[in-house]
């Protein structure tokens, strides 16, 4: 096992940090983010940190209630394939009505639906600054993805001590553009793979973010970002909570590069693809790992 050397970029240190920002994107596929304070503080992370284990603590037949707007977004139990996860989830965060229903169907008290609707609203902002940056930085600072949508992922690994050694989640790549995860502090457990197929543990760096890019940034950017693989271990016997919020893809529109991004030396790979029909292929051929990517390849024909 590698040691964590992904690279951290400081969120007050814009322009300076584009091109560092660019590369992480490109060879990594993740990286830190450090003085992000401005947009979410740690006083709010770590209140929604405490609403989360409250709700994750509930009995099932109130996280059941926690249904799916698109597959896969709401309550998910543990599974024979992750049988020591589970999860919540509240799509479209930049939506108070979307956030009102979240907390409605789990009972949230007036303190965790203000934390959440805070909570919401400050990771969506940073959400955005990050991509600005990134598209800054690859020359198109006039692309804008306010209108993506967002959503919560809200994750609880019950470990044993038996579990100690097996897996959490399954390795596997995000489908969407960007991940920000807020991992557990104290918890490692967390995986990415390197440029040469090697797993690199990701151990917990308190006030700091984790961001992954998936499916949908290495598509949009005509294979220039990296999509990274990731997994969750079991390294220790306890509780690991974590809470991911993902920038998906366009809600209607197809999902293609910026005209900046393709020409004679780079030829557009991909062929134009709403987000839904790329995650209906991920999950009707049973993908985790970025291979529906293959699907959509414009010389697969």
């Amino acid at each position: 096992m590698a040691h964590c050397t992904i690279p951290v970029i400081d969120l007050e240190d814009f322009p300076k940090q584009s091109t560092k920002l660019v590369q992480a994107c490109e060879e990594w596929g993740c990286f830190r983010i450090i003085n992000h304070q401005g947009i979410l503080s740690e006083p709010l992370a770590a209140e929604m940190k405490a609403v989360v284990r409250s709700l994750l603590d509930l009995p099932d037949e109130i996280k059941r209630r926690n249904t799916d707007v698109i597959a896969g977004s709401g309550y998910m139990a543990p599974s024979k394939v992750n049988p020591h996860y589970e999860a919540l989830g509240l799509y479209g965060i930049s939506s108070s009505e979307a956030v009102e229903a979240f907390c409605a169907q789990l009972d949230a008290s007036p303190h965790q639906r203000e934390t959440i609707k805070l909570y919401a609203r400050a990771v969506h902002e940073l959400a955005m600054a990050i991509v600005r940056n990134l598209a800054k930085g690859m020359g198109l600072a006039g692309f804008s993805f306010e209108k993506w949508p967002c959503q919560f992922r809200i994750n609880k690994y019950n470990f044993a001590p038996e579990t100690v050694g097996s897996s959490g989640v399954q390795m596997h790549t995000d489908s969407g553009f960007l991940t920000i995860l807020q991992d557990d502090e104290n918890v490692g457990g967390l995986e990415v793979m390197d440029r040469s197929g090697a797993f690199v543990a990701v151990e917990p760096l308190p006030g700091t973010l984790l961001v992954n890019l998936g499916d949908v940034a290495n598509a949009w950017s005509n294979g220039r970002l990296c999509n990274v693989k990731h997994r969750v271990l079991c390294k220790e016997a306890t509780v690991r909570l974590s809470i991911a919020t993902f920038l998906l893809g366009p809600k209607e529109a197809a999902v293609e590069p910026p005209p900046e991004l393709v020409d004679s030396a780079h030829p557009r790979l991909y062929i134009p693809f709403t987000y839904e029909d790329y995650r209906k292929l991920r999950f009707s051929n049973n993908f985790h790992s970025g291979e529906a990517l293959a699907l959509v390849r414009a010389d697969s024909s």
